[in-house]
């Protein structure tokens, strides 16, 4: 189990209050841009397991594998529905990292669907 003290690496706020209690399952995301951050989050602490379950039983992978990057920043581009009362929503960002010595972002809009109550990543499409 993962504890960090001080500010989560999505960058909402203590890391308790904010993805910290997804992570251990205190509570679920209420929206899609919550679970975006959240799973940013499980890629920069290791989480692989929290990625797994978050991610669409039709589209994750048989298992979720993570390397050596070093997540540096989140930035939210747009965000499209994904409220409490959405089934669906879409959510656009960029995420900076560092592989070995060479500095990158991803930017990538990102679908998202509610499935008994709880937020799951569906798919996403990379932009330049």
């Amino acid at each position: 189990m993962v504890t960090i003290d001080g500010e989560c690496p999505c960058a909402g706020g203590p890391y308790a209050a904010c993805c910290g209690r997804f992570h251990v399952g205190q509570a679920v995301a209420p929206t899609a841009v919550a679970l975006m951050r959240s799973r940013y989050s499980a890629f920069a602490l290791g989480l692989g397991d929290y990625l797994w379950r978050t991610w669409h039983p039709r589209t994750r992978p048989e298992r979720v594998t993570l390397d050596d990057t070093v997540w540096l920043g989140l930035d939210i581009i747009d965000v499209v529905d994904g409220s409490e009362h959405d089934q669906d929503g879409v959510v656009e960002f960029v995420a900076h990292h560092r592989q070995g010595r060479r500095r990158a972002s991803l930017r990538e809009r990102s679908r998202f669907e509610r499935r008994a109550g709880r937020w799951l990543y569906l798919d996403g499409e990379r932009r330049p």
